[in-house]
């Protein structure tokens, strides 16, 4: 039998509250109401191809947007009831569910999120957030943020463990139109724990499944300018990159930049810096037209 990590329910709740324009969502799971695990296949939104996979060394900065009313009561793309009021989001291919991580850039907040919807598909938005992470984040009136989103690996993985060899589980908190959320929510500093690995069994797996993210923040530093880009591609070849750098030359100042990525040498094509949102949106559309294919705004 695997082994994973004993997660008593108090104890996970511990560990999440230490971690820490509105787009179309694809919904398409059952109407039950009960968390099912999901990848998913490759799929095509406006033109656009993604690739669903798990990833759990995801780690990427970006552009967040939220969602609520118009969406609240209504079924995610895992089968799970979407309620603006909980700490939920939408992800274009990370597994569902997953846990997240996800940090206001501007602020040092820093929340975690269960993925278990799809989207976002409009603008250059990496995750679409819940009413109540956005507000929590301290975001809800501009509408977008700067965010690093972090998948936490153990718990997400254990998570899918639990639906994969134990079934499906409705949540514990049920989505309630009539409830109100916190008035506030509390601030508490960034701690770790180690936890000892174990055999697993139906019922530590049934206390994950059933485990959702407490409506806490902690406070996390955040250093450097968090400037926007929009980022044409990445090849591990200098001279393909090279090619789209001459490609994108009419749109403003471009840059070619290394990075290793799993031991791969890539060299990154981006266009900026730009100002703000509005910008980047626009600045995306013109690459786009340019005959890039999947473009992407990132926060460097």
């Amino acid at each position: 039998m695997r082994h994973l990590y004993r997660l008593s329910p108090a104890v996970l709740l511990l560990i999440l509250a230490a971690c820490a324009s509105h787009a179309p969502h694809t919904g398409g799971g059952t109407a039950t109401g009960e968390a099912t695990y999901k990848v998913g296949e490759p799929y095509q939104i406006e033109g656009n191809w993604y690739y669903p996979r798990e990833d759990y060394s995801y780690d990427e900065t970006g552009v967040a947007s939220w969602y609520g009313a118009a969406f609240h009561g209504g079924t995610t793309a895992n089968g799970e009831i979407f309620n603006k009021n909980e700490l939920t989001a939408a992800h274009k291919t990370l597994p569902l569910p997953t846990l997240a991580r996800v940090t206001n850039l501007d602020n040092g907040r820093s929340i975690v999120v269960r993925i278990n919807d799809r989207g976002p598909f409009s603008g250059a938005r990496i995750i679409d957030l819940s009413q109540r992470a956005a507000q929590l984040l301290g975001f809800e009136q501009q509408g977008t943020a700067k965010v690093r989103v972090q998948v936490l690996a153990d718990e997400s993985k254990a998570i899918a463990d639990a639906t994969r060899h134990y079934g499906s589980a409705k949540p514990t908190q049920v989505a309630s139109a009539e409830a109100p959320p916190p008035a506030t929510a509390s601030i508490t500093p960034v701690t770790t724990q180690t936890l000892e690995p174990i055999h697993t069994t139906p019922a530590v797996h049934q206390q994950l499944l059933e485990t959702k993210p407490v409506q806490e923040v902690v406070q996390v530093p955040v250093t450097g300018p968090h400037q926007l880009y929009v980022q044409a591609g990445a090849f591990t070849k200098l001279e393909n990159a090279t090619r789209m750098q001459q490609t994108l030359g009419g749109l403003g100042h471009s840059t070619i930049s290394e990075a290793i990525v799993n031991g791969v040498k890539f060299y990154r094509v981006r266009v900026g810096p730009v100002p703000d949102v509005a910008q980047a949106d626009s600045l995306l559309t013109k690459v786009k037209g340019a005959g890039v294919a999947n473009p992407r705004t990132v926060v460097d």
